[in-house]
């Protein structure tokens, strides 16, 4: 029995909207290689993006085809509500093989199966798990067909969020809740750093009393002392000493939905800059948050911040967050809209993103993050946790 996590009426929903998108680009089909994405037109949920796998759409078959490594088709039958038919997998020998082999090469029967061989047809050229290989290989086995990147059609159709999907991204949020306040519980003068992320992941995957958490896309990052100024470091064996400013950056997962949150910890007494510092970024924050709403653009919300810390003669070039929800490593971002200068997608309601401001010196860093939807009339954060410098 498969342990979707949405009704089928969700996944027609979303297939129909695909192939709406399929035929404003004038497209026959669209092979889709982000796990992500392959999870949101069919539910599929596993770690075996690390092989070739694809989903692919057509405008005229009625549903979408798994196409993976044979040892995981009983993960898309567990976990999809695809019929027999449309769950297709390659023999092992395509794998890492030193034989002239390719599961592209199966997917290319696939997509001749489903008579669009000579068709236009979409593939995700950026996506992380899509390879040049892939791309030569489905061009050797379809000289017919013409093939277009397609790599954001999906990401596009995903930007609002259902109900459901928003229920999960705020369960998430609880999960990161309580991961933010065991980070910052265990973190102090002495301690070595992998014992705080190591609280930290106990209370993602313990989650709440309620329901447990998933793998998060993103390990949490921990940059401290004077690596703070560099956001995407990770844990040392090295133990936290008094005068470390700490950045944590973690989320909750939850049905591989996502709510990232951010804070700043001090081993100490802060110095009277770092505690300016932080108060500038809540400001400004919290003036983005309110400029957020249907109708603006994403370049208005990062204004908003950029011209609150121009009071204070601060200057910051980038991009201040981003549409994201739902995710598999390396990332939770969708790679659509971003706000920052530039960037004119007019929000709509039940848009999520995670705004995500720092500010950083030679010497020191603060950062402070928030997941928030549109809603009509503003944005909602979907945490609830004090947005101000904390001190271990």
């Amino acid at each position: 029995m498969s342990r979707a996590v949405f009704d089928e009426a969700a996944y027609e929903r979303r297939l129909s909207r695909t192939r709406d998108r399929l035929r404003e680009e004038d497209l026959d089909a669209i092979v889709v290689a982000d796990p992500a994405n392959m999870n949101y037109l069919t539910g599929y949920d596993g770690w075996s993006f690390y092989v070739h796998q694809a989903v692919i759409v057509t405008l005229e078959h009625e549903e979408p085809v798994w196409v993976g490594r044979q040892m995981d088709a009983d993960g898309a039958r567990a976990t999809t509500t695809l019929s027999e038919p449309n769950i297709r997998a390659y023999s092992d020998d395509h794998v890492h093989s030193p034989h002239d082999l390719h599961p592209m090469d199966y997917v290319a029967g696939v997509l001749e199966d489903l008579e669009v061989a000579d068709g236009r047809i979409g593939l995700e050229m950026d996506a992380y798990y899509f390879t040049a290989k892939s791309y030569t290989r489905l061009q050797q086995n379809l000289p017919e067909a013409e093939f277009e990147d397609a790599t954001l059609l999906v990401g596009w159709v995903r930007v609002k969020k259902s109900d459901q999907e928003l229920e999960y991204m705020r369960q998430a949020a609880r999960i990161s809740e309580n991961a933010m306040q065991a980070g910052l519980d265990a973190i102090e003068a002495g301690v070595p750093e992998y014992e705080a992320a190591a609280a930290i992941y106990e209370a993602l995957i313990t989650g709440t009393d309620e329901y447990g958490g998933d793998y998060p896309s993103i390990v949490p990052l921990m940059p401290s002392g004077e690596h703070t100024g560099t956001p995407h470091l990770t844990w040392t064996d090295r133990e936290f000493e008094d005068g470390d400013p700490v950045i944590i950056e973690l989320s909750g997962c939850r049905h591989r939905y996502h709510s990232p949150l951010a804070r700043t910890t001090f081993v100490g007494e802060p110095p009277a800059e770092l505690e300016h510092t932080a108060d500038v970024v809540v400001e400004a924050v919290d003036a983005a948050l309110d400029a957020a709403e249907p109708g603006v653009t994403c370049e208005t919300v990062e204004k908003a911040w950029r011209d609150t810390i121009a009071k204070y003669d601060i200057e910051k070039e980038d991009r201040i967050g981003y549409s994201m929800g739902l995710g598999y490593p390396p990332d939770w971002g969708e790679h659509t809209a971003s706000i920052r200068p530039g960037d004119e997608t007019v929000l709509e309601e039940n848009m999520t993103f995670h705004m995500i401001p720092g500010i950083w010196t030679e010497d020191i860093g603060m950062e402070l993050s928030e997941t928030f939807r549109i809603t009509s009339s503003g944005a909602e954060t979907l945490a609830d946790f004090p947005r101000k410098l904390f001190r271990a």
